[in-house]
């Protein structure tokens, strides 16, 4: 047996693919707003990356409880596509960013959509380990995203030289929404059966039932 079935194999690189797109922000993102955006200097760096953690952390335990309660994991799953889609959508939206409200706006919908996005990810991604193999999945997760930071880092200044910001944003984008239609392989090995109350039930309890 394989290590790694299909659920985490795909899980994994649809997460390679997101961090190599966003990680080729990092290495600009400040000089994107101290260059770009009007009113923009190095304190306010700060204050929209705290906006960015803050809206997220604010509201990720409550999504994540709600998640754990649901049935099944057709809530799961739609969580994660609405999240993934609406947070790709950000970095096309910096494309046409000229104001800091802008930036602190865009910061607070990326957030809330990790923080949907986020428990919804791990939660498919822990069910779905094949037993005995939980150190090495999560190895091999953690393996990838680390080499996608390390592409983006190296690469991102690079393209933005070369292309420019907007060039780069899109980019992100592009990559981002690619890694979300990946998902879409996956859905029918999702435990969306469970959803249905009788699913759970034992074969004697469900032949009783009848009666």
């Amino acid at each position: 047996m394989s290590a790694l079935n299909r659920v985490i194999k795909t899980l994994i690189f649809s997460d390679f693919l997101i961090h190599s797109g966003w990680g080729l922000i990092g290495p600009i993102f400040a000089i994107f707003i101290t260059e770009q955006i009007q009113g923009g200097s190095l304190v306010t760096v700060g204050f929209i990356a705290a906006t960015y953690w803050f809206s997220k952390s604010a509201v990720q335990s409550f999504i994540a409880h709600f998640l754990d309660v649901k049935k099944g994991e057709g809530d799961d799953f739609k969580f994660l596509i609405y999240g993934l889609f609406l947070a790709n959508l950000v970095p096309l939206a910096y494309i046409f960013s000229t104001q800091l409200w802008h930036v602190f706006l865009l910061e607070i919908i990326r957030g809330v959509c990790w923080a949907c996005a986020g428990p919804s990810w791990l939660g498919i991604f822990t069910r779905h380990i094949d037993e005995g193999w939980e150190a090495f999945s999560w190895s091999i997760e953690s393996t990838g995203v680390g080499f996608a930071a390390a592409f983006a880092a190296a690469f991102g200044g690079i393209l933005a030289g070369i292309l420019g910001f907007k060039a780069v944003f899109f980019l992100v984008g592009v990559f981002g929404l690619t890694a979300s239609f990946f998902l879409f392989l996956i859905r029918n090995q999702l435990f969306l059966a469970k959803e249905q109350p009788e699913a759970k039930m034992p074969a004697k309890e469900k032949t009783e039932s009848r009666f």
